[in-house]
């Protein structure tokens, strides 16, 4: 399939070639496509001609965008490619921002290669050609399944490639090596902004099949307790072997969290619901108490509740997501509960009512209860038992929402019957809702409300 932003990369390094220039495909492109992966983000490099030069080829063919001006990348409109000349970093600090740069086009092609972080995204494929230049055997990283850093002194440079690396792991199911490990470890990222935390975490949580590993690497780089203290407490928190047979609460969470990412599609907000995941059991870190020879931690889910604000507003500032995730981990013991209680059909509708996304909070029931399997055991097997449960479940969540559809009682409603607003008609209100709830029909919720306000006029 014709793909106009390659046909713009040819007549770019075409041109570049006419005037004597070499022209790359570089970074994340090349390695995704020996990974067999898409990568709709192309970025090219080009080598040997003077700045102004790839400024007059640019705007031969179109409309010259300056995209990174301090960074030496441009483009062009309509198309989404990114065109940069090699350059230099010099850390002047110790945010990831806090460089010296300089652009060089005539640097070569080894040393623009070392500025890279990972030895796979240090390949470089000449655009015309299909020549791939690999200094620092990227290639032979990929076929082995290894993140390892091109140069331990540019490395330590910058503190997001702590999280990178961990956020490669996860994503492409690779290994960290171990010294690209022991310098993680040695690295400071506290200077990071949170942007650049959640721009990471969201391509973890959003791409990889398995978000555990990330936290994983992290762990083992001893670089969980910055931006990530509430899932490092919960290392070593014991549980009830019979109901989490896989071990203390952090095993359970990273299960937890994997369960999620299997399910991220189906859920309203697929972020949002993962992140809760994630957060779903900060509480027990606090609540975790022996009474009797049995582990518990009661009310661990309102327990959570400033753990979870502490995290969630270190690396946002997203209200509504810290809303979501503050009603879902408060709610996410209550579905599976009510199922093994026999609950009531009423009870089903005043927990959905509830909810702020009913069927997000369905997900993270299931995501919990999957997450608890010991080592060597089916995972089919859960999915199996799990079943009734979350047909009974979704029956009810069809009950529910047929329910929000049926004529209600409004204040309209009571105004028509010579009710003044206030107070007390918020409280008849209120009172309407649970009528609503317990299926009473719009008639009968006005003549019972009524009659509810003539008791406490």
């Amino acid at each position: 399939m014709p793909n106009k932003n390659i046909d713009i990369a040819e007549k770019i390094a075409s041109d570049v070639s006419k005037a004597g220039g070499r022209t790359f495909y570089v970074g994340g492109y090349v390695r995704d496509q020996l990974l067999g992966r898409e990568n709709k983000d192309i970025d090219i490099e080009v080598h040997g001609i003077p700045v102004d030069i790839l400024v007059r080829i640019l705007d031969s063919l179109g409309e010259r965008l300056m995209m990174g001006a301090s960074f030496g990348i441009m483009g062009l409109r309509h198309y989404e490619i990114d065109v940069a000349m090699p350059r230099s970093e010099k850390a002047v600090g110790r945010g990831h921002k806090d460089f010296k740069v300089l652009v060089d086009p005539f640097i070569g092609y080894e040393k623009a290669a070392m500025r890279r972080d990972f030895t796979m995204n240090a390949l470089m494929q000449d655009v015309l050609t299909g020549e791939i230049l690999d200094y620092f055997g990227g290639m032979e990283d990929i076929k082995h399944k290894l993140i390892r850093h091109v140069n331990d002194t540019t490395f330590i440079e910058d503190p997001l490639r702590v999280l990178r690396a961990a956020q490669f792991a996860a994503r492409f199911d690779f290994t960290v090596a171990e010294r690209t490990r022991k310098l993680s470890s040695m690295i400071e990222v506290s200077a990071l902004s949170r942007e650049r935390i959640m721009g990471e975490l969201e391509k973890v949580l959003m791409k990889a099949r398995k978000p555990s590993v990330f936290f994983s690497e992290l762990r083992k780089m001893n670089q969980l307790s910055f931006w990530f203290p509430e899932v490092e407490a919960l290392i070593g928190v014991e549980q009830d072997p019979e109901y989490h047979p896989e071990g203390d609460v952090w095993e359970h969470t990273m299960q937890v969290v994997d369960q999620a990412a299997m399910m991220r599609e189906h859920a309203v907000h697929p972020l949002w619901f993962i992140l809760s995941a994630l957060c779903h059991d900060f509480g027990k870190a606090d609540v975790t108490t022996m009474e009797n020879g049995r582990i518990h931690a009661y009310g661990h889910e309102k327990a959570g509740f400033q753990h979870i604000q502490c995290f969630i507003q270190r690396i946002t500032l997203e209200t509504r997501l810290l809303e979501y995730i503050l009603n879902l981990t408060e709610l996410h013991m209550e579905p599976n509960n009510r199922v093994r209680r026999g609950s009531h059909k009423k009870s089903f509708m005043k927990m959905f009512d509830r909810s702020l996304y009913p069927e997000d909070l369905l997900l993270l029931a299931k995501a919990d209860y999957l997450g608890r399997q010991a080592a060597g055991k089916d995972e089919q097997s859960d999915v199996s038992e799990y079943a009734e449960t979350e047909a009974i479940l979704q029956t009810m969540l069809t009950e529910y929402y047929e329910l929000m559809r049926q004529p209600y009682l409004m204040g309209r409603d009571l105004v028509n019957e010579g009710i003044e607003p206030g107070p007390l008609m918020g409280k008849a209100l209120e009172y309407a809702h649970k009528l609503r709830l317990a299926g009473v029909p719009k008639e009968l919720q006005l003549r019972q409300t009524l009659s509810y306000i003539r008791k406490r006029v």
